[in-house]
């Protein structure tokens, strides 16, 4: 038996990544997964991964409250609440200050900053007394990387609302924490940086840059994120993971 046999939860931007290996891994442990994305191909394909069985797919954009208002009326229809709520969905961009538009800025925050109040304020009554919420943050949140101000900035905000969020739940024993990963190899990573060449350059750097000499895996992630969500972490309240090799650490 898994550490999340028969809960239910919600994994945002699901379709592939970190997003993808976490739904993997929560029903791995038990739980049943709705999967939201904004590429229904990839969404359908996520959900095959899964397992038809153990996972839901519900197609939309976090930024947009009608797609998370269907997101949620497909919880509330299986009738047994909400467990867990892991808020992955992002999006990134390597754009200097001189460079940065309004239009960028405000994509940047309506995707990982409302986005991500969007997921958790809808969620609210369904989740049940003690769930747990997992926000993704990053470890650019905290090193003032070169042309990735607005993403470092949008992902602090992220750390900061497990903070608050945490205060304001712990009524109904709801613990909200966050997982910062540092150079993780991912499909949406590799498109970040440029494509395929440039990501070979990447994984150069992290073989200095990084402890443990290479890039981290998606199930890597996924793993301190299924941690978070099940009672193994149930002293963690508010707290950040940092899954980066200890490229922030040491």
């Amino acid at each position: 038996m898994g550490q999340l046999e028969g809960r239910t939860s919600v994994v945002t931007g699901g379709s592939t990544g970190i997003g993808l290996a976490t739904a993997v891994r929560l029903a791995d442990e038990g739980a049943y997964v709705f999967v939201t994305g904004r590429r229904k191909t990839e969404l359908d394909a996520a959900v095959a991964a899964v397992g038809p069985d153990r996972a839901t797919g519900v197609a939309g954009d976090v930024s947009e409250a009608a797609d998370l208002d269907r997101l949620y009326e497909a919880v509330r229809a299986r009738g047994r609440g909400l467990d867990v709520v892991v808020a992955n969905a992002g999006t990134a961009a390597f754009v200097t200050l001189e460079q940065t538009t309004e239009e960028h800025l405000d994509q940047t925050f309506a995707v990982n900053v409302r986005g991500t109040l969007l997921t958790v304020q809808k969620a609210l009554p369904l989740l049940n007394d003690g769930a747990s919420v997992v926000l993704i943050g990053s470890t650019a949140a905290d090193r003032g990387m070169e042309a990735f101000g607005a993403y470092a900035a949008s992902k602090a905000a992220v750390r900061s609302f497990a903070r608050t969020w945490s205060n304001e739940l712990k009524g109904r024993g709801i613990r909200v924490n966050a997982v910062s990963p540092g150079m993780v190899e991912t499909p949406g990573n590799t498109a970040v940086v440029g494509g395929e060449e440039a990501m070979r350059g990447v994984r150069e750097a992290a073989a200095t840059m990084v402890a443990k000499g290479r890039m981290g895996r998606p199930e890597e992630v996924a793993a301190a994120v299924a941690f978070l969500a099940s009672e193994q972490s149930s002293y963690l309240v508010g707290a950040n993971i940092y899954v980066d090799g200890g490229v922030n650490q040491i």
